[in-house]
């Protein structure tokens, strides 16, 4: 049992538990957090580990999305509704998130925020890509 999770415990956790393809997505998410997260996380959880995404802003750190080694993502979309970023940040990382995961992202299809499946949301390189680029654009947008 460890209280505090690293990268290295994180990964080979998900190794253990999720598909070969999973477990490299979430390395691709991982290294990109390590790049451009203001403020990495490992989480202190007893069954699985969690890594949280933090970015810089006028209103602090704010975090953009966790994942853990079940081999989940959690966007937190309505968290950063309920901060004060700006509505143009908030609207372009929602309509550039729908349109590459063909998800809806509104308050009534997306009323909270919750972890889903790697898988689920991800099911070509291209997506993980995009996906990292829209974070990445945020990011930018919110520290300016």
């Amino acid at each position: 049992f460890m209280s505090k999770w690293s990268k290295q415990s994180f990964i080979s956790d998900l190794e253990e538990k999720c598909s070969r393809e999973v477990v490299k997505t979430t390395r691709k998410i991982i290294d990109f957090s390590e790049k451009h997260s203001e403020n990495l996380s490992w989480g202190r959880g007893e069954d699985h580990g969690t890594m949280t995404f933090r970015c810089m802003s006028d209103m602090g750190l704010l975090p953009l999305f966790h994942i853990n080694s079940d081999g989940n993502i959690n966007l937190q979309i309505n968290f950063l509704r309920n901060k004060n970023i700006p509505k143009m940040v908030l609207r372009d990382m929602v309509v550039k998130l729908e349109s590459n995961l063909l998800r809806e992202y509104d308050t009534e299809m997306y009323p909270i925020d919750s972890f889903e499946p790697v898988e689920d949301l991800f099911n070509t390189k291209s997506q993980v890509i995009k996906f990292l680029k829209t974070i990445e654009g945020c990011v930018y947008r919110l520290k300016q």
